[in-house]
């Protein structure tokens, strides 16, 4: 029997130290519901799982983003809807001062209408907005650009590739008898040399009054106005058009850099719809209105038709993001999540060990004083 080393009190205290840290840390494990609550304890583990916390915040805002984008769309659609519905009615006044049983006074009190329709349709294009954004004046379509004052670019295809496109206009602009812009074949001479500049080899143009469209085939699309004061800049007098690819709002569906959508919404006004000169007080203007609500319709259908598929495809969108947040949250749990069952069988192990080795040190700390019956 020794007094100066107790050797079994140090074998006792070692055993203890191991059971207390295992116990401290089952404790920990239970306390905060993680089974990785250090870097240590799963080195691999925490980096992939801290990965996927970043994906899952990630993809919890990108349906939040995607919600809240079926709201701004659901906005356009509805004013698109009321313009449609003062379409119909130009078309149904239209109709109405066509016939002969009308006077021109009473053509000129059902322009009056027409006039105030045409008015909330300009109004409806400048006030729609979301969250400050307005959406009808073609700050959410795409945009193009002329090195020529005088010419706009109204809308290209998604499937027009980015590119100067170059054309000549003849001089000078070919007018009707009221002075507007009307077009004619020839008007308009496209560059299709094969160069980086040029329209496709298959390109063909068509006019509609100052409105040039050029298309080809893969869907190949640009619209264009020309103004009767078009004014070159370039020194050989050819004009180009700069379509860009950018514009659209970018709607971020996703948790990495590029995965986004692109909502394109164009321009809804008199000019784009094709009703600025609408004047229904004479016949004649009654009976040319009813071919231009005609084709105001079928545009605002085409812009409604767009703005539908918008919503459907967010819609699939927020469904596949919420499946996508349910498989990286289970994948993250079974990284982090504690056991609980487990973890307490864990627990109650330790805690008997670490009961069972403070009263073994206990013992091993009395037999020291045990030398004294020796001496006595």
């Amino acid at each position: 029997m020794k007094i100066n080393y107790n050797v079994s009190a140090v074998v006792a205290n070692a055993a203890l130290t191991v059971n207390e840290k295992k116990f401290n840390v089952s404790t920990e494990r239970l306390s905060t519901g993680y089974k990785v609550n250090h870097a240590k304890e799963n080195p691999s583990g925490i980096a992939i799982a801290k990965r996927m916390n970043a994906q899952l915040k990630g993809l919890s805002q990108s349906k939040d983003n995607a919600s809240t984008a079926v709201s701004v769309v659901s906005t356009a659609e509805g004013a698109l809807t009321e313009i449609q519905s003062m379409i119909q009615r130009m078309n149904e006044l239209s109709v109405q001062a066509a016939t002969g049983t009308k006077t021109d006074s009473d053509r000129e009190s059902i322009q009056a209408e027409i006039k105030e329709l045409k008015e909330e349709i300009e109004r409806m294009k400048n006030d729609t907005e979301f969250n400050g954004k307005k959406l009808l004046n073609g700050d959410c379509d795409l945009k193009g650009y002329a090195d020529a004052k005088g010419i706009k670019v109204s809308y290209y295809s998604d499937e027009t590739p980015v590119a100067n496109y170059k054309f000549s206009l003849v001089n000078p602009i070919p007018l009707d008898q009221d002075g507007n812009v009307d077009l004619k074949d020839g008007s308009v001479t496209l560059l299709q040399d094969g160069s980086e500049n040029a329209f496709p080899k298959d390109a063909k143009i068509t006019y509609d009054g100052d409105k040039v469209t050029v298309t080809a085939a893969n869907e190949f699309e640009i619209t264009f106005q020309v103004d009767k004061d078009v004014t070159k800049t370039s020194q050989d007098g050819s004009i180009s058009l700069d379509i860009t690819g950018i514009g659209a709002m970018r709607v971020q569906i996703g948790a990495n850099e590029g995965q986004v959508l692109a909502i394109r919404i164009p321009e809804v006004s008199l000019d784009t719809l094709g009703l600025s000169d609408i004047d229904i007080s004479t016949q004649e203007g009654a009976q040319r209105a009813m071919d231009l609500t005609k084709q105001a319709n079928a545009y605002i259908s085409t812009v409604r038709s767009r703005i539908g598929a918008y919503e459907n495809r967010l819609e699939h969108t927020q469904s596949s993001l919420g499946v996508t947040e349910e498989n990286v949250t289970s994948a993250f749990s079974r990284i982090m999540d504690t056991d609980m069952a487990e973890e307490m069988t864990e627990y109650a192990n330790q805690q008997v060990l670490n009961q069972a080795g403070i009263s073994v040190l206990t013992q091993a700390n009395q037999r020291p004083a045990e030398v004294l019956q020796l001496l006595q």
